[in-house]
């Protein structure tokens, strides 16, 4: 893993991302005032981690999410005079 600080990977920040793209870095941390502050690493890598699942098997999500948006503004008008 190699860390850059901010002034260096904003000066060369098409050369840390060549380097990610060619697979030379998996990853590489950009630090701020010598604390690491981001990540700069591969699309594929970013998405690939296992997600949680805590709400899995919890609830249904409808075929349409918006059928009962009228529903739901009328709950919110309650007591609004027009």
């Amino acid at each position: 893993m190699q860390s850059v600080n901010m002034l260096q990977a904003r000066s060369s920040l098409s050369h840390l991302v060549e380097a990610i793209e060619q697979g030379r870095k998996r990853e590489i941390v950009i630090a701020r005032n010598g604390r690491p502050t981001a990540k700069l690493v591969p699309t594929d890598a970013a998405l690939s981690g296992k997600r949680i699942g805590v709400a899995k098997g919890l609830f249904v999500m409808p075929d349409s999410i918006d059928a009962h948006n009228d529903a739901v503004a009328r709950l919110f008008m309650v007591g609004v005079q027009p």
